[in-house]
């Protein structure tokens, strides 16, 4: 989702910088996409944010995707604690860090990442329900205390991303065909779609302390 939204805001004539922790995907972005910059560093270290947002700067506008759910899926009595801390850091503490040390203009935006397990939870999936729950209440916290900078999350349902490899492995296809059959829109959301959302929300200056859904009808069925 990450890159899609580089597409697009490189497309409206912005100038991008791309942050991960990864020095080889970061390198690929950079190639694919052209005119970026990008920073290595980890969502989840305080040390390596403040850095970061040092380098970077004043920002117009603030979007995290980062979420590592490695271990997450799995019935309540098999979690243990160190699993749960890692999502908790990457889901919840992350963005935290992210509006804590970066500087954005009055009227810039910040933009997190929840999605639908806040909404329609599955059994054996109470650690994703929970960070993306916790998200959205500090986005309506951060809207307040941070204004008039406005801060928001986009919502998306099943969108075929990299983290499904991890997620259903070798069943990956398979599962987001079904997945498919049960939406309205009667398909998975495409990276595009989610970048979209998050345009929509970098763009339109009255629109703070919300969540903004894109999850192909999800939420109704």
């Amino acid at each position: 989702m990450g890159p899609a939204l580089a597409d697009l805001m490189l497309a409206d004539g912005a100038e991008v910088t791309v942050a991960g922790r990864s020095r080889d995907r970061l390198a690929a972005a950079a190639d694919r996409l052209g005119g970026v910059e990008t920073y290595q560093g980890d969502v989840t270290e305080g040390d390596q944010v403040r850095r970061m947002a040092a380098a970077a700067g004043k920002l117009d506008h603030v979007v995290v995707t980062a979420a590592d759910v490695t271990g997450a899926y799995a019935p309540l009595a098999d979690l243990d604690l160190a699993t749960a801390q890692a999502i908790v850091a990457s889901k919840v503490l992350g963005p935290w860090l992210v509006a804590k040390h970066c500087t954005v203009s009055p009227g810039g935006s910040i933009t997190f990442t929840s999605g639908i397990a806040a909404y329609r939870p599955a059994a054996g999936g109470s650690l994703v329900a929970m960070v993306n729950s916790a998200l959205e209440g500090l986005v309506r916290a951060l809207a307040l205390e941070l204004a008039p900078v406005r801060v928001n999350a986009i919502s998306p349902g099943w969108v075929d991303t990299p983290i499904w490899d991890t997620v259903a492995g070798d069943a990956k296809t398979e599962r987001l065909a079904a997945m498919a059959a049960r939406l309205p829109v009667g398909r998975i959301g495409q990276p595009a779609d989610i970048a979209k959302a998050f345009g929509s929300v970098i763009h339109n200056g009255f629109i703070t302390g919300t969540v903004v859904h894109a999850d192909g009808g999800h939420r109704l069925v």
